[in-house]
């Protein structure tokens, strides 16, 4: 073996899995087709359970120091939610996703984990023990897994002949970061009488300090080919007719056209090969959840993967990937599809179009529904279906990032969790026995108010009431770090 696991793809997706990799103590090479990293700022913001997962990782903090980085409003379809924007420690935050890439690849690099760049896939061969991965160059790295992070039009994907079912792409938008003079630096919506419509969000400001918005825009007719290039006098025509002659282009960054397909891999783990983020899933690009759910993939597989390398990962844990994420890809396509119908992208301006939106409006004053919409958008209502936790109210959820009075000082939990193992909370000091048998995979800390197991990627793997007498604990140590030492 030339390493544990090869990582075809170094956007986001993929350097979260090198980094979970390297936190579980097994070697990951990662390879990128591309000579350099990308310019283009792609997703535009991190969500607060991405966030909240950096924080684990003590990875938040330096990340936000790299530039201003202004809170946003959570939308649904363009829908504003204000209710819900101080509802989570971390709130949605502007950071594109070039910066997010960056940061990451310059933090592996601290660590002695280098992108290697022009590296071409071009061929795939996977057995019993391992998968050889063969490239451009003539090279191969053989390696026990592979994970596909490599794009919407993933060469690996392709190589496995993997189903990849959804609905094609009708129409292209045009997404572009620009500098326009006549805007307000805040989400705007906006449509004419002919169903022309644009979208705005800021995006934070460049080296120079000056504000950089997001825009999607379309319309009736305004559809062209991907390849088809876009001008400056074509982004220029679309907002004159969408705001007459309120904004002005002042500079335009980049823009490229992107399209409504929605897919999804039909599966997720293929023999010693796994795919994730992009590779997965592909949608339009509303509210980021691309990279978000990307990172999210990685965060799941990464600890798993750790553990099958260093051979305590316990039988079914590395299927539990798929089982746990196809279903949260899954609820990301259907609410994209949903926000793509309440904005009109096509430009219909199809009266029942305008119903549905009128009534979903008057509906998302209810904060309720904003906080169900805002659980979605921010995944921080994602519940995993764990086996063996029926009943348990905190398990398959995000472990709450509690204020811990411990000795010898104050701890949170996300603090807890930064070594990348897991994490037991012991309130009466009980458990001590069970847990010592996997004292090298588990942290224990007598604190907390109730009894929790929490997994590395900050999941709760089970729980107990405060007067639990542990029913269930030993069998979900064994399911999530394997057997004990």
């Amino acid at each position: 073996m030339d390493t544990d696991v090869l990582i075809a793809g170094a956007g986001p997706t993929g350097l979260t899995v090198a980094n979970e990799l390297r936190l579980a103590g097994a070697a990951a090479v990662v390879v990128d087709k591309l000579p350099r990293g990308s310019d283009l700022s792609k997703a535009g913001g991190v969500q607060s359970r991405t966030q909240e997962a950096f924080d684990q990782r003590g990875l938040l903090e330096p990340l936000l120091a790299t530039g201003e980085h202004p809170a946003g409003l959570a939308h649904f379809g363009g829908i504003h939610l204000p209710l819900t924007r101080d509802r989570h420690r971390f709130p949605w935050r502007s950071i594109p996703q070039v910066v997010v890439e960056r940061f990451l690849e310059e933090h592996l690099a601290g660590q002695g984990i280098h992108v290697r760049r022009d590296h071409e896939l071009t061929g795939l061969e996977q057995d019993t023990d391992g998968v050889t991965a063969s490239f451009a160059d003539g090279t191969a790295i053989r390696a026990r897994y592979l994970v596909a992070a490599d794009g919407g039009r993933s060469t690996v994907r392709s190589l496995l002949r993997a189903g990849f079912p959804g609905q094609a792409g009708t129409s292209t938008v045009i997404a572009a970061d620009l500098r326009l003079g006549g805007a307000e630096q805040t989400m705007i919506h906006r449509w004419n009488d002919e169903g022309d419509w644009a979208h705005l969000f800021p995006l934070g400001t460049d080296p120079q300090g000056r504000p950089l918005l997001r825009l999607a825009m379309g319309g009736p007719g305004r559809a062209r080919p991907r390849d088809v290039p876009i001008t400056e006098d074509e982004i220029r025509d679309g907002l004159r007719a969408v705001f007459g002659l309120e904004v002005q282009l002042l500079e335009l960054r980049y823009a490229r056209r992107i399209t409504n397909a929605a897919r999804q891999a039909a599966q997720y783990r293929h023999g010693r090969v796994f795919l994730a983020g992009d590779a997965a899933h592909v949608h339009l690009p509303l509210g980021a959840q691309g990279m978000n759910t990307g990172i999210q993939d990685a965060l799941n597989l990464g600890w798993k993967l750790g553990a099958a390398v260093r051979g305590h990962a316990a039988d079914g844990l590395l299927d539990s990937y798929h089982a746990e994420r196809h279903p949260v890809g899954a609820a990301v396509l259907r609410n994209v599809q949903a926000q793509s119908l309440l904005m009109d992208w096509e430009g219909t301006r199809a009266p029942e179009v305008t119903a549905t939106r009128e009534l979903f409006t008057a509906l998302a004053q209810l904060p309720q529904v904003q906080y169900q919409l805002d659980d979605m958008l921010s995944g921080m209502g994602i519940r995993y279906a764990l086996p063996g936790v029926e009943g348990q109210p905190l398990a398959g959820l995000p472990a709450p990032d509690l204020d811990l009075d411990l000795d010898p000082g104050p701890a949170r939990v996300n603090e807890l969790l930064r070594s990348g193992r897991g994490l037991l909370l012991d309130p009466a000091g009980v458990f001590a026995k069970v847990a010592g048998l996997w004292s090298g995979r588990v942290d224990r800390v007598v604190g907390g108010t109730e009894p929790m197991l929490v997994r590395p990627d900050g999941y709760v793997g089970w729980a107990g009431g405060a007067d639990s007498t542990g029913d269930g604990l030993e069998a979900a140590f064994g399911r999530w770090f394997g057997e004990p030492r």
